[in-house]
């Protein structure tokens, strides 16, 4: 986007200051469609750094999102339970941890995409 919508700053600014992981989006960045629910960075960072944690080969990564985020105004977006659609599936299935910059979304809309899974 050469120019950063400033609406969908304001959304994630208020995510980021409520602490809230249930606003749910859709948006277009890359030529993809990631479609889940936004969190705040901090709780993102927390939860990618604890799976980190527990893994055997990549625990010596998790300190590098252990550190607390900038208190600056948002740049990015930090999806969990999200998917990237492709055609009619959701990929991963089960949901995973995005971080999108909103300078590169082109499109978005609130709440999840539906797609079919079967």
């Amino acid at each position: 986007m050469s120019k950063i919508d400033e609406l969908l700053v304001d959304v994630a600014r208020l995510v980021e200051s409520g602490r809230s992981n249930q606003m749910s989006l859709t948006v277009v960045a890359g030529g993809a469609v990631i479609t889940g629910r936004l969190a705040p960075e901090a709780v993102w960072r927390q939860r990618v750094s604890e799976v980190l944690a527990d893994s055997d080969r990549l625990a010596d990564f998790s300190a590098v999102f252990a550190a607390e985020p900038k208190g600056e105004s948002p740049t990015h977006l930090h999806f969990h339970l999200a998917r990237i659609l492709q055609g009619t599936v959701g990929i991963p299935e089960t949901g995973g941890m995005y971080r999108v910059s909103i300078a590169d979304v082109s499109a978005w809309t609130m709440g999840d995409v539906s797609y079919s899974d079967h």
